[in-house]
């Protein structure tokens, strides 16, 4: 019986696009690479930034880790202050835990970052939330299956089945596959339909209703 809903933030819960693909063309240019169109960065809104900046632009290792510190200060500075929750996104919330689901934040930013966008920028979003689960400073934590089965374990949770991982792209679905979870992939983010159908999303919901709609189907 499913009982705890998983999160991911950036495209599911919080539209942060804008902040961070301007940041990582921002980085970009540090490298003397230029983009035009920052919208062509949207591959980047999902997975672990040193991962991007190896698969997309073929980074070393040292140069990904030097591109990450230069994203993190100028997203510090400012990118973080450019997103938005999703329209709904807090009755949809309150709904969830009103019907009994403990709720719980899974994403690939780093610790300091979900703290800071839960606790400071959109503390009515934290509120809301019962765990926030993230990577962590200490690199333990890097995939999202790594951030789920710490949450698992940090909520006591044997049974993985009770948990549906909500997500916008292939990395939640993944993620939650490895980790023996339902998922639920969503279709207002950055991922889209043929992504999230191929990664193996049990579920693909256009709107946070139809995710609403969905929950005593798997109850």
């Amino acid at each position: 019986m499913t009982d705890t809903l998983f999160f991911d933030l950036d495209g599911t819960l919080v539209d942060s696009g804008d902040g961070i693909m301007k940041t990582v063309r921002h980085t970009l240019a540090r490298f003397g690479i230029q983009v035009e169109d920052w919208q062509q960065l949207r591959p980047f809104v999902g997975p672990p930034l040193e991962d991007s900046f190896r698969d997309f632009y073929g980074f070393g290792e040292r140069q990904a880790q030097e591109a990450v510190e230069v994203y993190r200060e100028e997203f510090a500075r400012q990118g973080i202050f450019d997103q938005r929750l999703y329209p709904g996104v807090c009755d949809f919330l309150d709904e969830v835990r009103r019907r009994g689901y403990a709720t719980a934040l899974a994403t690939s930013k780093m610790d300091f970052q979900a703290v800071q966008v839960t606790g400071e920028i959109f503390p009515q979003l934290g509120r809301r939330l019962d765990r926030v689960f993230a990577r962590d400073s200490a690199g333990t934590l890097h995939t999202k299956a790594d951030v789920i089965r710490y949450g698992l374990r940090q909520m006591d949770i044997s049974e993985p089945e009770r948990v549906l991982m909500v997500g916008d792209r292939k990395f939640d679905v993944q993620g939650a596959k490895s980790c023996g979870l339902h998922s639920a992939g969503v279709l207002f983010g950055f991922g889209d339909y043929g992504e999230l159908e191929a990664a193996g999303a049990t579920y693909i919901c256009s709107s946070y209703a139809e995710l609403l709609d969905l929950l005593p189907a798997i109850a």
